[in-house]
């Protein structure tokens, strides 16, 4: 058990969601402490019967915390990280700050749990949409060793945090009224529109969103040599990512052994029925902790391609509750 536990970013969207899942789920701790930007700072919030306080960040903030789980801007995690970690506080982090340390594991519980025991006080949470699908990769990687995986990702607007909803919702509202709306979070209307950008230019003509997606995959799987093409698009859902996901293995995996292979995983819901129009969708999977797979296929272009349809909400296991998993799993070595 851990002696106080703190959660940072506490009064965000995703900091909200953890809360209620260590609440939800039990998570076992003789304190606890809630952490925000002074914005915030003074708020009081109920957790687990109690009234608490939200502490305005500093240094000072992670005194006599063994275990903080963060969910902050990079910046934020780029100062106050190690900072935590010099007063001797682990810290479970979701910015993208330091996903591609070396010396900071990549976890995701299902996938490469063993990867927590390198930790030297910082463990990494993945982007929401590698997330998913690394989830969805695993099991067809153990039984077939994936080479190549080419993508294109179906992002909910809840994603780019308040200010993204928002746009959805009002910009949405304003066009039906036939009135104009200025966008705060997006660069083009939202509203019945896809917008094939996610964060800027990064590489050969890829965005950072998409090279996320092509280093994370790599390094949870400690595998450079894994291929990945990936298209990130933004699209008017309000929550849960939706993945297009085609891989091609070393040794051929049927549909009937992937299925298979996807129901025995853990963290996996398998919706495939085409016939009765049965797959996975963002208003089915909403406020889900688990990744669904559907519409899975033979790659009609490639002997061993396999191709399926994968949706998980963005807010939770692409963020609050891989985080909250992976403290799990650090209580349970203790």
């Amino acid at each position: 058990m851990f002696d106080c536990v703190a959660v940072v970013g506490a009064t965000g969207a995703v900091g909200t969601i953890i809360r209620q899942l260590l609440e939800d789920r039990k998570f076992e701790a003789r304190s606890f402490k809630f952490v925000a930007s002074r914005r915030s700072a003074g708020k009081t919030l109920a957790f687990a019967g109690k009234t608490y306080t939200v502490e305005e960040l500093t240094p000072a903030s992670f005194d006599g915390v063994d275990l903080a789980i963060a969910s902050t801007p990079d910046e934020t995690a780029r100062d106050f990280v190690p900072e935590a970690v010099r007063r001797g506080c682990v810290v479970v982090d979701e910015s993208g700050y330091w996903r591609m340390d070396p010396k900071v594991p990549l976890v995701i519980p299902e996938v490469n749990p063993h990867a927590v025991d390198r930790h030297q006080g910082v463990i990494s949470s993945p982007n929401c949409s590698t997330t998913q699908m690394v989830v969805a990769m695993k099991p067809l990687h153990d039984a077939g060793r994936i080479r190549r995986v080419v993508v294109s990702s179906y992002q909910a607007t809840s994603g780019a945090g308040l200010a993204g909803s928002r746009d959805l919702e009002r910009g949405t509202r304003a066009l039906l009224a036939g009135e104009d709306y200025r966008y705060e979070c997006f660069a083009h209307p939202i509203a019945f529109n896809c917008i094939p950008q996610i964060g800027s230019p990064k590489h050969r003509g890829y965005t950072s969103e998409e090279m996320k997606m092509v280093y994370e995959t790599q390094k949870i799987f400690d595998d450079d040599s894994i291929q990945v093409c990936p298209t990130c698009v933004r699209v008017p859902v309000s929550n849960c990512h939706s993945e297009s996901i085609l891989v091609e293995t070393q040794r051929k995996i049927t549909v009937d052994e992937a299925r298979e292979l996807f129901a025995a995983m853990p963290g996996i819901v398998v919706m495939d029925d085409l016939d009765k129009k049965v797959y996975p969708m963002p208003i089915n999977c909403d406020r889900r902790d688990e990744v669904f797979v559907g519409r899975i296929r033979e790659d009609l272009s490639s002997p061993n391609g396999l191709a399926f349809w994968c949706v998980s909400d963005n807010l939770r296991k692409g963020a609050a509750t891989n985080a909250v998993q992976i403290a799990e799993l650090l209580a349970s070595k203790r």
